[in-house]
């Protein structure tokens, strides 16, 4: 299957997007208040009715991805020296953030800011300079992460997808699912097992990751079949025969691929917070627009405290898992520990959105079911939080064992 071309979906405006601020007077980083405004100023051109429009015929916003991407602002975290913004997560958290509280959906692209991370810190020299200058002119996206397979879902220990050296590459057989974003992707990263589990004392030791061409492996090796789904979000199952990767694609050392991976899952679990957060904001300021202005017997339903206080509450959870985000940010940014952070700001974002998806339907009632409000888009597409990338019970789980100190429950 070879990957769309990336022409301009749903006539939605060609010309340039506004681009990242320059820092202010005061800062060597814009602020976040000029990172909101500008991503506001892009997001403008691409309306409700956009991205309804994608919805309702399940293909990709491809316009709105430029966009973004010729703006700078899928390059935020990637170094100066790599022709990137050289921001860091609290910056990049800001982005998405507001890309999704202006109605959109930052799934379509948040992959590349977090898959990026394994190239940073445990990418050769020559990696870097190969792929993250093109990554941040958009002349190539990195999006797709393949990780999780059928048969073993969150126990990464337990994928069987294998790569076995011969000469100068590996050649890769395997079976992914749920990767995101490989139709709309040049590259992905891969984990797959180079030592056989038995053979290693921990079950995430003997994971290698490598970065796959996927321009050359769809259709050479690597087959991809969409899954559709309850959100218009491109993801897939991959079948993998016989996929030769060259051996200058491994990124770090062999078998220490899970290691590598560990950092961008931190940031992704920090950035998809970011995003339940933009879509609480969201979710309450539509229920308090719509409650101020529809008059049921004679007055605003906002004055009734049974449609107040929903929406009071979920304000106030929406900006409590907001705390918990600037302390991963914080942390991340600064080099520091940061999984049980990342986790608790994922865990936290995920049920304050989707607690204000509930109460912005109800408080429009039967019109939040009618796809003209864009409530019903929105409410689907939070809802996914709660589940993935990695769902609020494995969270738990690993608040109780990491940060309580309680045995390992699986």
């Amino acid at each position: 299957m070879a990957a769309p071309s990336r022409g301009t979906i749903g006539g939605a405006a060609s010309r340039a997007p506004p681009r990242m601020p320059p820092p202010s007077n005061s800062s060597t980083r814009p602020t976040h208040d000029e990172i909101r405004e500008a991503v506001r100023a892009l997001c403008r051109s691409f309306p409700d009715a956009y991205f309804r429009r994608i919805d309702a015929e399940r293909t990709y916003p491809e316009a709105f991805v430029d966009a973004l991407t010729r703006a700078g602002w899928l390059a935020a975290m990637i170094p100066e020296a790599y022709g990137g913004a050289g921001l860091g997560l609290a910056e990049a958290s800001v982005v998405l953030e507001t890309v999704n509280r202006c109605g959109a959906n930052a799934g379509a692209c948040h992959g590349q800011m977090y898959t990026i991370g394994a190239l940073l810190r445990h990418g050769s020299a020559a990696q870097k300079q190969r792929w993250l200058p093109a990554i941040a002119r958009g002349e190539l996206r990195l999006q797709a992460m393949a990780v999780t397979e059928p048969g073993a879902g969150t126990d990464t220990a337990a994928i069987t997808t294998q790569a076995r050296r011969v000469g100068d590459h590996w050649v890769v057989r395997g079976h992914k699912v749920w990767t995101s974003r490989v139709r709309h992707s040049d590259l992905m990263l891969l984990l797959a097992r180079t030592t056989p589990r038995a053979e290693v004392a921990r079950g995430t030791d003997g994971l290698s990751l490598f970065v796959v061409d996927l321009r050359r492996a769809i259709g050479q090796g690597l087959t991809v079949r969409p899954i559709a789904n309850m959100v218009n979000h491109e993801t897939n199952e991959l079948f993998i025969e016989d996929l030769a990767i060259p051996h200058e694609h491994l990124v770090g050392a062999e078998g220490q691929g899970w290691r590598a991976l560990l950092d961008g899952l931190n940031a992704e679990r920090t950035l998809i917070a970011a995003e339940c957060i933009g879509d609480g904001r969201w979710f309450v300021d539509r229920a308090v627009r719509y409650a101020g202005e529809r008059v049921v017997f004679g007055r605003p339903i906002g004055q009734n405290q049974g449609v107040q206080f929903p929406l009071a509450e979920a304000h106030v959870e929406v900006e409590a898992a907001d705390l918990m985000r600037w302390r991963a940010c914080a942390l991340f940014d600064a080099g520091q520990p940061c999984g049980a952070e990342a986790n608790m700001a994922k865990y936290l974002a995920a049920k304050a959105s989707w607690q204000a998806a509930e109460a912005c339907v109800q408080t429009h009632g039967g019109f939040g079911f009618a796809a003209e409000y864009d409530v019903e888009r929105k409410f689907r597409e939070t809802r996914l939080y709660l589940v993935a990338p990695v769902s609020t019970n494995m969270i738990l789980s690993y608040v109780a064992e990491h940060v309580l100190g309680l045995p390992r429950s699986f």
